[in-house]
């Protein structure tokens, strides 16, 4: 029981950290998406939103290529700091931002496309800079959306299997998610440990999306 309370408290540590990252970095890539005119942006956008669609074996596999020690960035990482992110909990941190990601581009980029234009161009009337106008209009504006995406891709890190098991394996106390732990547990034959797990992350996941559906629910809809 105690292992399987480790599994919980390193689940949520790198489901926190990998929704802190898409926080800002899908924040960042919806709102120029939304915003910016650039050339293939579509294709820009097919291309961050393939984590959603492609299997997660792929992905661990496409993250091993890249971070490993053979990796053009893993290898460099390591050769000039000694930095392996391979059977770390970083690297678990790695995958569950890359495959959750999506969550947060697409509902970050269809909350600021409902941001009315115009406010904005008034703010810079007034004279806001863009930070100012991105913080104090854009923002709060379309936080319902982005806040609901974030839920979102908190509760998908939250349960990720394939492309973490892929990157950083199965290390008790170290790499060891709650999803990974349910799949040992069920190898080992430990059932109560597996209801327990499976109980703890059904729940968690039902109260996320729930709230993920009210705060996307637009306003004035009881």
């Amino acid at each position: 029981m105690e292992a399987a309370w480790i599994a919980l408290a390193l689940s949520l540590k790198v489901a926190g950290w990998a929704t802190f990252l898409n926080l800002v970095l899908g924040v960042a890539a919806g709102f120029a998406l939304a915003r910016w005119r650039l050339p293939g942006r579509e294709f820009i956008d097919a291309v961050l939103t393939l984590p959603m669609v492609l299997p997660p074996t792929v992905l661990g596999y496409y993250l091993l290529v890249v971070i490993g020690r053979r990796g053009w960035l893993g290898g460099w990482l390591y050769e000039h700091f000694g930095i392996q992110l391979i059977f770390t909990w970083q690297g678990a941190v790695l995958a569950a931002t890359i495959v959750s990601f999506p969550l947060v581009l697409k509902s970050a980029r269809a909350a600021f496309e409902g941001v009315d234009p115009q406010l904005e161009r008034a703010a810079r009337v007034l004279g806001l800079g863009e930070w100012a106008v991105f913080f104090r209009v854009s923002l709060p504006m379309a936080w319902h959306g982005v806040l609901a995406g974030v839920l979102l891709a908190f509760a998908r890190a939250l349960g990720e299997f394939g492309a973490t098991l892929m990157v950083a394996g199965s290390i008790p106390g170290k790499t060891q998610t709650l999803s990974i732990a349910v799949y040992e547990a069920v190898q080992a034959g430990q059932d109560d440990t597996a209801n327990l797990l499976v109980l703890v992350i059904s729940v968690t996941c039902i109260v996320v999306l729930l709230c993920a559906g009210r705060l996307a629910r637009p306003r004035g809809v009881a």
